[in-house]
C-alpha cells in the first residue's frame, strides 16, 4: 500500500470533523463532494446553505447533502461563539462587539468550532493567503503545549527505497519560520518528528538534525545553533530517537554514517530530516521532487494544538481531497 492510500484508509477508519470554510470555492466544494462520497471524513461546510446547494448543483456534485452546513449568520451558536471569542481576546482589547462581527468571518468561526470542542481541524488558503489561514488559528486554538512556533513539514515521496522509511522522507521546516532559533529549531525538530509518526504513520521517527557539518568536523556560530537546537529538543522530548549534527549524506547513507558518525543510532538511518532554516528547506525538496523525480506532499501545518492546514491558492481538487486525509490523520494524534 503506498504512502497516500495508507493516509486515506487511516481517515477513514476513525473520521474526523474536517472544516472546509471557502465553501463556495469550486475546487473546494469539489474536493468536500469527493471527501464524502468516499467517507473520508465529516465535512463541516461554512456558509449559506441554499447558496451551497446551488453551487453543488451547478458543479454536478451529487454528495454535498451529507456534509453539515452551517451560516454563521444564522447559527443558534453563533452568539456562543462570539462569547469565547471575546472571552479568548478581551485582554488583546478586543471588545464584544468586535468579537460579533468577527465570528461572521467563516476562517475564525471555523476555528472556533474546533475551539469549542465541535470539529477536529479545518483547511483553507485556496482562496486566503497564509496570513488569514494562520492568523484565527493561533488567536483562538493558539499552539500545542510546550509550543510556540509554527512550522511546515514536507513529505517526499522519492523512488529511492533504501533511504528514510522505504523511500520517504519527512522534512521539516519548509514553509513558515525563516530563521529559527535554537528553541524554535528544537520545536520544530519535534514537530516534525510527530507529523512524521500521526501523517506518514512512521513508527519510528528517527530525527536528523542536518547542518554542513558532522559531529563537529566544521566550526562555525550556525553549526552551534544546530548542536544546541539538538540538545534542546531531546530535553522537549526524550522519547524521540533524534541525533545531530549531521551532514545529509551521514543522516541517509549508513556507511557514510558509520564513517562519520560511529555509534549514532540516527547516522545512515534517518527518516526525519530538521533543516537549520526555512531558505534550507524550501531549496531542498523543490531540487529533491524535480532532481530526483519526488513527490512533495504538504506543507503540512504542525505546532497548533488542533490541525490547521493552509493550501496553496494554486491548489488542484486532489490537493484538498489529499489534506482532508492528512488533515484527519493529525485530529487523530492531537486529541
Amino acid at each position: 500500500m503506498d504512502l497516500i492510500t495508507s493516509i486515506i484508509e487511516r481517515a477513514k477508519a476513525n473520521k474526523q470533523r474536517i472544516v472546509l470554510p471557502e465553501s463556495l470555492e469550486e475546487r473546494t466544494l469539489t474536493a468536500a463532494d469527493r471527501s464524502l462520497a468516499d467517507d473520508i471524513a465529516d465535512i463541516i461546510l461554512i456558509g449559506n446553505p441554499d447558496e451551497i446547494a446551488k453551487k453543488a448543483q451547478e458543479l454536478g456534485l451529487k454528495h454535498i447533502e451529507k456534509a453539515t452546513i452551517i451560516d454563521p449568520a444564522t447559527s443558534e451558536k453563533t452568539p456562543e461563539y462570539a462569547n469565547l471569542l471575546y472571552e479568548l481576546r478581551k485582554n488583546k482589547g478586543m471588545t464584544e462587539e468586535e468579537a460579533q462581527k468577527k465570528v461572521l468571518d467563516p476562517l475564525y468561526f471555523g476555528c472556533l468550532i474546533i475551539k469549542n470542542g465541535d470539529a477536529d481541524g479545518q483547511i483553507s488558503g485556496a482562496l486566503s493567503t497564509t496570513g488569514e489561514t494562520l492568523r484565527p488559528a493561533l488567536q483562538i486554538i493558539k499552539c500545542a503545549p510546550g509550543i510556540n512556533c509554527v512550522s511546515g513539514a514536507m513529505l517526499l515521496i522519492t523512488q529511492a527505497p533504501q533511504y528514510g522509511e522505504n523511500g520517504v522522507i519527512v522534512m521539516g521546516d519548509v514553509a513558515v519560520t525563516p530563521m529559527p532559533d535554537a528553541s524554535q529549531l528544537a520545536q520544530i525538530a519535534v514537530c516534525t518528528a510527530q507529523t512524521a509518526r500521526s501523517v506518514a504513520g512512521f513508527a519510528e521517527p528517527r530525527v536528523a538534525m542536518l547542518s554542513f557539518s558532522t559531529k563537529g568536523s566544521a566550526k562555525h556560530e550556525v553549526i552551534d545553533k544546530v548542536v544546541e537546537a539538538t540538545r534542546l529538543a531531546k530535553e522537549l522530548a526524550p522519547d524521540i530517537k533524534l541525533d545531530g549534527e549531521l551532514q545529509a549524506d551521514a543522516a541517509l547513507v549508513p556507511s557514510v554514517g558509520q564513517k562519520k558518525a560511529p555509534g549514532s543510532e540516527i547516522a545512515g538511518k534517518a527518516n526525519v530530516l530538521v533543516v537549520p532554516n526555512l531558505e534550507v528547506g524550501n531549496i531542498c525538496y523543490k531540487m529533491v521532487e524535480r532532481l530526483g523525480n519526488a513527490s512533495a506532499l504538504g506543507p503540512i501545518l504542525q505546532g497548533i494544538a488542533r490541525p490547521v492546514n493552509d493550501l496553496s491558492r494554486g491548489c488542484s481538487v486532489d490537493d484538498i481531497y489529499k489534506m482532508v486525509a492528512i488533515t484527519a490523520c493529525q485530529a487523530m494524534d492531537a486529541k
